[in-house]
Formats: structure tokens, sequence, C-alpha cells
């Protein structure tokens, strides 16, 4: 399929369906569901599925009117700050399935899911074990009662093993927080596993679905910046001979990374172990690309948008970037099948520049545990303050 300039509305995103890519929404809360922004994006085809995030639901409980009649009631019940959050985020998780309920219909479960995040601190004393990870989820699970929900679990060593758990019990998991390709292939063994189990255990695979998402704009930037600070490590660093050769790619790394990823993905699904699966019913973990922050103001992710195309995938954009991404998006066709070999290359290049991308999907891990904690912590705040006030306004 040739480029082409799309300047109507929400055209282009019609036009990555085309290309077998499922625009989500990322950054689904209180306001998009009551205003009916979410019930548009679904009825004009736009939208196929949406995300949570914790920090843009503690933004708008801290500043909205949203939340304020549910909020209200559960403070003249006096219902504890961690209860009340559990609450909000059921009743959202509900509504968005119901609103993409036909979606789901029309798809055959393929499309049409709502994921929604676990607070660690549900499952945490001083540290998250799998099976508290694992019973928080299905909690989750349960207070959804919609078979076009997920739980969304981070890809950290104890969340391989809640995953697996879920999936095993048949709980549907978007698994969130993948910044290497080693570690994507430590999450489809894992999704394996978990099928695997299940099957033994006589469930439905077909109704046990799955993502795998990396945040690509995330991975830039953590490999630009230490392109930036000449910290990319390794012999001489980025201020070398090697580390000259990749200043000119900035920018370009989560590509690279995307398109090996994408790559195991072919790989995993021409492997004897899935046809098994797929025999049984079981359908593919499809690999999500994460574009930007659900709460940023700015549309920064149209680039990943149109960079990152290829059949069985889904584009998690914020509210800004799917309406830009509507009015200026350019579409290229397919940019990740057969790309392996460019992959490969330019990850040494990255190398030789003295990049080390353990150390960057480490540093990542590491970064994106502290953000999810504090942020689950500015919602139960956020949630604590407005059940002070008695009135929930």
């Amino acid at each position: 399929m040739g480029e082409r300039t799309v300047t109507s509305g929400g055209e282009v995103l019609r036009e990555l369906l085309a290309e077998g890519v499922s625009p989500w929404l990322d950054g689904l809360r209180r306001s998009l569901l009551a205003s009916g922004t979410l019930a548009r994006l679904v009825a004009d085809g736009e939208v196929r599925g949406a995300t949570s995030d914790p920090g843009a639901l503690a933004a708008e409980v801290a500043d909205g009117t949203a939340y304020g009649q549910q909020l209200a009631h559960l403070a003249c019940r006096s219902v504890p700050p961690a209860t009340a959050v559990q609450a909000l985020c059921a009743y959202d998780l509900r509504a968005a399935c119901d609103e993409l309920r036909p979606v789901f219909a029309a798809t055959q479960g393929l499309d049409g899911h709502v994921s929604m995040g676990l607070d660690p601190w549900l499952a945490a004393g001083t540290r998250v074990t799998a099976g508290a990870f694992a019973d928080a989820a299905a909690a989750l699970h349960r207070a959804a009662c919609r078979p076009n929900a997920l739980v969304k679990i981070p890809a950290t060593d104890e969340g391989l093993a809640a995953i697996g758990a879920c999936l095993a019990r048949g709980i549907g998991v978007h698994v969130t927080g993948i910044f290497s390709v080693r570690r994507y292939e430590q999450v489809v063994d894992v999704w394996f596993a978990g099928l695997e189990r299940a099957r033994a255990a006589g469930l439905d695979l077909s109704a046990i679905p799955s993502l795998a998402s990396l945040p690509v704009a995330r991975i830039d930037a953590e490999v630009d910046a230490r392109l930036r600070a000449g910290r990319a490590g390794g012999a001489g660093g980025a201020g070398g001979a090697g580390g000259a050769a990749v200043q000119g790619t900035r920018g370009t790394a989560a590509l690279a990374i995307a398109r090996l990823v994408y790559r195991r993905y072919e790989e995993g699904l021409g492997s004897a172990r899935w046809r098994v699966l797929a025999a049984a019913g079981a359908r593919p973990q499809r690999v999500m690309w994460s574009v930007g922050s659900p709460v940023e103001t700015e549309p920064r992710g149209v680039p990943y948008v149109e960079s990152l195309v290829a059949w069985g995938t889904v584009s998690a954009m914020p509210e800004t970037t799917l309406a830009a991404a509507g009015r200026r998006g350019r579409l290229r066709g397919d940019t990740l099948t057969g790309q392996e070999g460019a992959a490969r290359a330019a990850v040494v290049r990255f190398e030789a520049g003295g990049v080390s991308f353990d150390e960057v999907a480490g540093a990542l891990e590491a970064e994106s545990a502290v953000r999810v904690r504090g942020a689950w912590g500015a919602l139960r705040g956020a949630v604590a303050d407005r059940l002070r006030g008695g009135s929930g306004g």
C-alpha cells in the first residue's frame, strides 16, 4: 500500500484496521464514559478497545466532578479509601466493557476489550508476591463480571508468575511494561504455559484473551537520553567512534525492538506448541504498542502510530493522539514484517555505540514500578481527600 495523507477525522484509524491494527484508547476515565465520548469513538469505528491508567484517574478524581456522585455515596457509607478505589475502577471497567460489547460481539471476541490495572497495595505487604497479585486480579475480574474485561499485570519477575496463574484460571490478561525482546520472550513462554494449564483444566481457551504491550515512546526516550548524556556505557561510551555512529539514530531504537518483537510473535504462532493450543480454540496474544502517556496534553505519539503497523497488533493512543492521528496521520503499509535483518543491524549499531539494551530495560522496569506505585498512591490520596469532604464534591 502506498503512502497517503489523511485529513478527514478518524479515517487513518479506520485504515489502521484494514492493516490489521486495532486502535485503542489509552487513558480511560469516567468523564469519557459520562460524556458519551467513548461511545462515539466506538460507533465511528475509531476505537476497538480501551485501557485505564491510574495517573489519569487520579487527576480526574482530584480536579473533576465525574466521580462525585459515586464518591458521595461511598462517603456516606464510610467506605475506606482503598475499597473506594476498587469500586471506582470496577464501575469504569464494567461501563467501558458494556460500551465496547458490540465490537466484542461483532469480532467474536477478537476486539472490544477493556483493561484495568491493579493497585499494588492490594497485593502487597512489603513485596508483591505472584499469588497475591493473582488473587487481586481474580477479585477485579469477578467485580467486572464481563467477558471482555482484562486485568493489567506488569511483566516483572513476580508479575510473570501471576500472569501464568491468571491465564490458568481463565482470566484474560494485559501484560504491561515489556521493555526488551528477552522479556517479551519470557512473557510468551508464560502465556503458552498458562493456556496449557487452562486447557488441562478443561477451560474454554477462546474465552481467555491476552495482550502484551511495549511502551515504545519510553524506550526511545531512555535510549536518547543516554546518547545525549554520553552515558550509553560500553567501550568508549556514546562519545567514541561507535557512539558517533548512533548519534544520528535518535528516536529509532524502539522501532528496532518492535520489529524484533514482532518477529518473535510470528515465530510463536508458527510453533508446534501454538498449533496445539489453536486447535483447542486459543486466540493469539496480540502485541500492543503503547505510543504515549495517557496524561499527556501534546500528541507526541503520532509518528509511532504511523511507523508501527503490522497485522494482528494493537496501537494504544491517548485521546490527544487519537485526534491528531485522525487529522494528519500517514500510513505506509506494513512496517514490521520482514524487517528482522534491518532491526538486528540497528541493534548492532546501538551496541557498538555503547548502548546496553539490557541496562535500558532494567532502568525502565525499575522506573515503571516506581511510577505505577506513585500513580496508585496519588489515586488513593485523591479519593481519600474527596471522601473526607463527605459530599464527594
